[in-house]
């Protein structure tokens, strides 16, 4: 009898201590397959599966495109490749990212809840953000089984506190000490033998869109519907894929946005901005100074007069987009423990 033996497990800000307790804590013969997603960067180099295997009693490893799923072993996503669940089988694919990240925890838990349906346990640990809650609430509805670190015992609590206050019916909000024995009970607990919930056409649209299928993209009816906003990733129009009180965006090309994450991306494309304008404002100065002198030298006073206002007003504008930058404001502290996140992974 089928039991719930694919667990999928993502990660983000203090993930390498919760993921390293938490194998730490499972039993050699563990009746499950483990697939975990981190968030590293793209061109870092990952050592988890060998911090993985060090610390527990299961074999750990990067996950490879078209390998098994087996019980009692423990799948990583590689760096800047989706790890994508298939009928008995793992897909890896650079697809477009998914709230900023390749890999991201989203496409795991969506693929898993598509080919396992109730036998799916999905597990949102520490992090920042809200990656893992559209993926979450995925496995609920094909009837999985929803765990969530305690917000309050999380390094990072973003993503707990997003998945507990967006999915609804969490089954399990519980200490990281505890979760090692709530997968084993689940393990080892049959499935129930009823119909399972049919897969959506918008779950298999987006899981079809994760891995870049030819025939979904060239649709032109989508899930949901256009919004206002542009994709940051391609300057696209997103689609808003809303479900109750969970915003989510997508774009044409796949690239799927959380809320927050939108939100942040907006933050930095601001920041981006901002300094571009503080660039030209200073070479602005500079230039209107430069000129205003060599009218000078010819005794074109009204000129140089107007070109050295042109420079004192430069200047000023300059210093109140410097003091903006140099506060910070507008910049989520969100996006900021993101950053946290990035440089805590860099060698992970």
């Amino acid at each position: 009898m089928p039991r719930h033996d694919i667990i999928v497990v993502g990660a983000s800000a203090g993930g390498v201590e919760a993921l390293t307790y938490l194998v730490k804590h499972l039993p050699p013969d563990l009746n499950a397959a483990i697939l975990i997603v981190l968030h590293v960067p793209a061109h870092g180099t990952s050592v988890l599966p060998r911090i993985l295997e060090r610390a527990g009693n299961l074999p750990a490893s990067h996950a490879k495109n078209n390998e098994a799923i087996r019980p009692g072993r423990i799948y990583i996503a590689p760096p800047d490749y989706h790890l994508l669940v298939k009928p008995g089988y793992i897909h890896l694919l650079r697809g477009p990212r998914e709230n900023s990240h390749r890999p991201a925890i989203d496409p795991l838990f969506r693929t898993a809840a598509r080919a396992y349906g109730r036998r799916v346990v999905g597990v949102v640990l520490t992090g920042v953000l809200d990656d893992g809650t559209a993926g979450l609430s995925a496995v609920k509805m094909r009837d999985g089984v929803a765990v969530v670190q305690h917000p309050d015992d999380a390094m990072y609590s973003g993503m707990p506190r997003s998945a507990i206050a967006n999915v609804d019916d969490i089954d399990h909000i519980l200490p990281l000490s505890e979760i090692p024995n709530a997968l084993v009970v689940l393990a080892n607990t049959p499935v129930p033998a009823e119909p399972e919930k049919p897969v959506s056409q918008e779950m298999e649209i987006e899981s079809e869109l994760a891995e870049v299928n030819m025939t979904v993209l060239n649709q032109d009816e989508r899930p949901g519907k256009p919004s206002s906003f542009a994709c940051p990733d391609c300057g696209g129009t997103l689609w808003d894929l809303s479900e109750g009180d969970l915003l989510r965006f997508r774009c044409r090309t796949g690239h799927a946005f959380s809320a927050e994450t939108l939100l942040a991306n907006q933050s930095d494309a601001l920041e981006d901005a901002l300094w571009i304008a503080l660039r030209a404002l200073e070479e602005k100065s500079s230039l209107s100074r430069r000129m205003a002198g060599r009218m000078r030298d010819r005794n074109q006073s009204l000129s140089a007069k107007r070109l050295e206002q042109e420079a004192h007003d430069a200047q000023q504008q300059a210093a109140v987009i410097r003091d903006v930058l140099l506060k910070g404001n507008g910049r989520p502290k969100a996006n900021m423990a993101q950053d946290e996140d990035i440089g805590a992974t860099d060698n992970i």
